[in-house]
């Protein structure tokens, strides 16, 4: 697992948009170009791919899908996936049948579920005639039905695991398909990173999850075990699910968790909606003559970030809530991360002080507790 990214800002100079906030990757393939992406506007990037893609060029079942479909040319084509379609052609030139292939499916109506598979129908220099709106399987079979498929031959390139459903309402409507199976979910190589992410979830150490496919969302609940209802009311509450489009989020709406998602499912549309939400979840209030935002994992005074560790932040936290109140040492104890006893709070209010930079923000109050100045 990589972590990291740079929150220093110069001084008197805006945070980046997402620095101070604590960002999950759950992507496998392209986890490197999301990690990028939020890294790049600030974020600290924990990745945790939930899966791992397992190709399946020597397969025998796609084999026997591709020998299928040049027995019986396909009337429809159904492209879910970029790396679906690009793997499959991969693996017909290996076996010498590329040719042949691309010719039946040529002369397919094409249906690209989005734009990835689009982009792949294209390079490989098949045309596609049509494709949804809402980027999901339901409305290209509804889209199918509809136009009418009573008689003809259907492939479905799968995107993972089969989707019966999908195949017995095409054959309900007359249709033969051709189920082709060009990868398969797997669990992670390394199941460390996805087990720390679920860690940090429950204990909401992070800002937001981010998810570019519902199996991914469906394998982190399952790998959480006997904590995914901790998991859930956290992703219900204080972490951001941010999934790449209503498809992906699916799983995590169904058990009631509320999610971000962009109008397109792209990479960039899914930062560029985390951009625009995370900072607005922040607390902004005034003490000791000096503005305070908090974020994730850090506090910004006067523009000028401070990154603190969970216990200094824990207790920051708890006394903004109420700002000018004081919270006895019993009730900043609950609130730590890993609770000790009450010299944990003093040493989590002296580092607080000093991550802080600056004086008398932090008020103590004797025998009493812990205070922010307003005043």
């Amino acid at each position: 697992m990589t972590e990291g990214a740079r929150t220093a800002t110069r001084p008197g100079r805006t945070p980046h948009e997402l620095a101070g906030f604590t960002i999950g990757v759950t992507a496998d393939r392209r986890r490197d170009e999301l990690a990028a992406l939020l890294q790049r506007r600030g974020a600290r990037v924990v990745v945790a791919p939930a899966l791992r893609i397992v190709p399946l060029t020597d397969d025998t079942e796609l084999r026997e899908a591709t020998h299928a479909c040049l027995n019986r040319p396909p009337d429809v084509l159904m492209a879910n996936t970029g790396i679906g379609m690009r793997g499959w052609l991969e693996a017909a030139e290996s076996w010498g049948l590329n040719g042949p292939l691309r010719g039946v499916l040529s002369r397919a109506y094409v249906v690209a579920r989005g734009p990835e598979a689009r982009g792949a129908i294209r390079a490989a220099g098949l045309r596609d005639r049509w494709s949804p709106d809402s980027e999901s399987c339901e409305e290209v079979v509804e889209h199918l039905v509809r136009r009418g498929v009573a008689g003809q031959v259907v492939a479905m390139q799968l995107h993972g695991d089969r989707q019966p459903e999908y195949t017995t309402a095409l054959e309900e409507a007359g249709a033969a398909v051709i189920e082709v199976p060009v990868y398969r979910w797997a669990p992670p190589t390394d199941p460390a990173p996805l087990h720390r992410l679920i860690d940090l979830v429950a204990g909401r150490l992070v800002d937001a999850v981010t998810f570019t496919s519902a199996p991914a969302a469906e394998a982190l609940l399952h790998a959480a075990g006997d904590r995914t209802e901790t998991v859930l009311e956290a992703l219900r509450g204080h972490v951001l699910a941010s999934c790449v489009g209503p498809v992906t989020a699916e799983p995590l709406v169904r058990r009631g968790v509320p999610v971000s998602a962009p109008s397109q499912a792209r990479l960039g549309a899914l930062v560029r909606t985390i951009v625009d939400e995370l900072p607005r979840r922040t607390v902004t209030i005034r003490v000791a003559e000096h503005l305070l935002t908090l974020r994730g994992h850090a506090a910004v005074i006067d523009g000028e970030l401070r990154p603190l560790a969970p216990a200094p932040m824990a207790v920051l936290r708890a006394l903004a809530t109420s700002p000018g109140r004081v919270l006895s040492r019993t009730a900043l104890l609950r609130t730590l991360p890993r609770g000790a006893d009450e010299h944990a709070v003093e040493m989590a209010v002296a580092r607080l002080r000093a991550g802080l930079r600056v004086p008398r923000v932090v008020q103590t109050v004797i025998k009493r507790g812990y205070r922010l100045r307003v005043d």
